[in-house]
């Protein structure tokens, strides 16, 4: 589950201390020593990367400390000074941030653990620390964490040691200290160059969302890569993620911690489809934000969407001298969902024209060993393949090498495919076989043949291109998506939304905000339900109508397919006598309402999320509710063409096809239904906690409601 700041968002956050945080001129170590490897780590990692010189080492006995004086105390410093890293044990802690804030550090960089991760007593001194920050106006990055690293200005302030002194375009935020170094690691390893190297702690007041909004407007960031246990302060996180999809700069998260599916309210059904992680996996999706589940992953996909930006499309074209390889990154695709588009006749006839006889001209495409004799065919077949307007990018397989020193056997191929590269009318990237080291060799090769950036193996490949597509076309789409005033929904009044309401309330609700309904009479007798059965005509259902009896049918307070007028009056009899069982429970009536048959059942639910607010959901109802599992989660508001996406995602929704000669449902008449109720959820605002239309009957284009249930939120 997600997990709010200890005492909400400061105030102080804000990008411009950020960047007084982040870009710092001069560097306090308070509680330097000898002794500590911490200390020693974070010192040589300063003086390495050409910062020794603006390092103050505060020590309260004054002793040499790594071969330099110290001082006593921060106001002893006597020159202005951006940010103190507190090095002190946690006992010492609010005495060291007095210290510094009065000796105007206006920054705080919290090393010390004990706090929100550790219990009761843990979590009430870290809103200790968080009071004691607000109180001095100091921004404050941690507890519990490893610093950070200005990899554009050189400014390492952690002692996470082997960091790249090279800067690249992606900046890495790690919730885990000891996870961020074999990140680093592999981002080196990887090529993927780094611009900030941020650990986040308990982010007791900095937030990753507050390190996002700062990094959407640093000009030497064009991707994040975020590794998450937990998402703080929601609000933050999700208006930074619009930022950087605005700005084109995508933003992948490795997100950890799932957990089971739990129920949050009244309505069974929709509280089991919405739980945290589906959650927030909706609310990244819809934000356009990346999710991987490795941090292989997480670093190939930033580098690529950094290297690339956004593409105009999904389509992958593939050039390559394995046929092997090809098959591979085919088979790859298809398990991915990585379009890999036919060429377009125009482009079959180019190839053509280039390619030997024996070469068969497809997608991937195969340029054979004639590139040995000929390299320029790699640029050509690159050039042509660019040009197919179903392509957005171009990835080129071939070697290069990790280990080795001196000229390269394979340059002149790496050659041709760099100029294909820088020729190309859309993006290309070279794709090596295997996941092989980035070494000062290979890049060697790469410079020599103006080649930026390299995709490590054939798998990683095909899941960062996957991924570059998908967030390339979800920024886009929510970028022409806008609720339009057409919305305007008829709501009840706010003094009515509170308490239980019965079937009935929540169907008027329903048809008074325009989702369609079944019609159903509320009948007080067992005379009345006779007259509205022979009004209604053919087979009725009976139900019991009380805001005591939510789940109707598990009690027996429902008969279906009723017919004649003695049936009428013994399902009438016999739904009234259930109810009267159920102690304390006020009755309405019944409903007589028309038997619908044919068809197929959908759930459409709304739940509120307590971080992130209403969420829609869309399922197969009935029994494939439990027995499926099959379910389309959004964040509120929902418009049709976003709601037919999440039931053209369901697993099932072949049956709403026509699955096995039934008939096609109008499946755009459907999705205009699920918006509008989400629509109804939105206008409701706070005071609703859960909506559920269960089942919604769709049978060609007609679509109405059955049945629908309606909770609202305590005061």
């Amino acid at each position: 589950m997600t997990s709010s700041p200890s005492t909400g968002s400061p105030s102080a956050v804000t990008p411009e201390r950020l960047g007084s945080l982040f870009r710092p001129s001069r560097i306090a170590l308070v509680g330097a020593s000898d002794k500590s490897n911490f200390s020693r780590s974070a010192f040589t990692n300063l003086v390495d990367f050409g910062f020794g010189d603006r390092v103050h080492l505060v020590n309260r006995r004054g002793v040499e400390v790594h071969g330099r004086p110290s001082v006593t105390s921060c106001g002893a410093i006597g020159e202005e000074v951006d940010v103190a890293f507190l090095m002190v044990p946690q006992a010492g802690t609010l005495d060291a941030m007095s210290d510094a804030a009065a000796a105007g550090i206006r920054n705080a960089v919290v090393l010390s653990s004990g706090y929100g991760e550790v219990g009761d007593a843990g979590r009430a001194a870290q809103d200790e620390l968080v009071a004691h920050a607000r109180r001095l106006d100091m921004a404050l990055l941690g507890p519990n964490h490893l610093g950070f690293a200005n990899l554009v200005h050189q400014v390492p302030v952690t002692p996470i040691p082997g960091l790249p002194r090279t800067a690249g375009p992606v900046a890495l935020l790690s919730q885990s200290g000891a996870s961020s170094s074999a990140m680093v690691d592999f981002a080196t390893a990887a090529g993927v160059g780094l611009s900030y190297m941020v650990t986040l702690g308990n982010e007791a007041m900095i937030t990753a969302g507050h390190v996002l909004d700062f990094l959407v407007d640093d000009e030497s960031t064009r991707a994040v890569a975020i590794f998450l246990e937990a998402i703080r302060d929601p609000e933050v996180f999700r208006r930074a993620a619009r930022r950087a999809a605005k700005a084109g700069k995508a933003v992948v998260v490795l997100k950890a911690g799932s957990s089971e599916l739990s129920a949050r309210t009244a309505a069974a059904h929709t509280g089991a489809l919405v739980g945290d992680d589906r959650v927030i996996d909706a609310v990244l999706r819809r934000e356009g934000v990346i999710r991987v589940d490795s941090i292989e992953d997480m670093l190939i996909t930033a580098g690529l969407a950094a290297h690339t930006g956004p593409i105009d499309r999904a389509g992958l074209g593939v050039v390559s001298i394995s046929g092997g390889a090809c098959d591979i990154l085919a088979d790859r695709a298809e398990d991915l969902g990585l379009p890999l588009p036919a060429f377009a006749p125009e482009t079959e006839k180019a190839l053509d024209a280039v390619m030997p006889d024996y070469g068969t001209v497809h997608n991937p495409l195969d340029v054979t060993g004639a590139a040995i004799i000929d390299p320029t065919l790699f640029t050509s077949a690159i050039t042509t393949v660019a040009d197919d307007p179903e392509i957005g990018i171009v990835g080129v397989i071939n070697s290069l090498p990790g280990v080795g020193e001196g000229s390269y056997t394979g340059q002149v191929f790496a050659d041709a495919i760099g100029r294909g590269i820088a020729s190309a009318s859309t993006p290309a990237v070279y794709i090596n076989q295997v996941m092989l080291p980035v070494t000062d060799h290979t890049r060697a090769v790469m410079d020599h043949a103006d080649v930026a950036y390299v995709l490590p193996g054939l798998r990683g490949a095909a899941v960062a291109l996957r991924n570059l597509g998908w967030w390339s076309g979800t920024i886009r789409e929510n970028a022409r998506e806008r609720v339009g005033d057409d919305h305007e929904v008829a709501v009840p009044a706010p003094e009515r939304r509170h308490g239980a309401w019965s079937e009935h309330s929540a169907r008027q609700m329903l048809a008074d905000a325009g989702v369609p309904v079944v019609p159903a009479h509320l009948v007080a007798d067992a005379d009345a339900a006779v007259t509205a059965a022979a009004e209604l005509g053919g087979p009725v259902a009976l139900k019991i109508v009380s805001p005591d009896i939510l789940h109707k049918s598990d009690i027996g307070g429902v008969r279906l397919g009723v017919v004649g007028e003695d049936a009428v009056r013994a399902a009438h009899e016999a739904v009234t006598a259930v109810a009267a069982s159920v102690p304390g429970a006020h009755v309405e009536g019944v409903l007589v309402s028309p038997m619908r048959t044919g068809g197929v059942e959908i759930l459409v639910g709304v739940v509120r999320d307590p971080q992130w607010g209403p969420m829609l959901a869309v399922a197969l109802g009935g029994i494939f509710v439990e027995v499926l599992q099959d379910s389309a989660l959004s964040p509120v508001p929902v418009t049709p063409d976003r709601a037919r996406a999440m039931i053209d995602g369901l697993r099932g929704s072949a049956l709403l096809r026509g699955a096995r000669g039934s008939t096609p449902a109008d499946l755009d008449a459907l999705a205009a239904v699920v918006a509008r109720v989400s629509d109804l959820a939105e206008a409701l605002g706070d005071d609703l906690e859960s909506l559920e239309v269960n089942p919604l009957r769709v049978d060609g284009a007609t679509v109405e409601a059955l049945d629908a249930l309606v909770t609202w939120k305590t005061a």
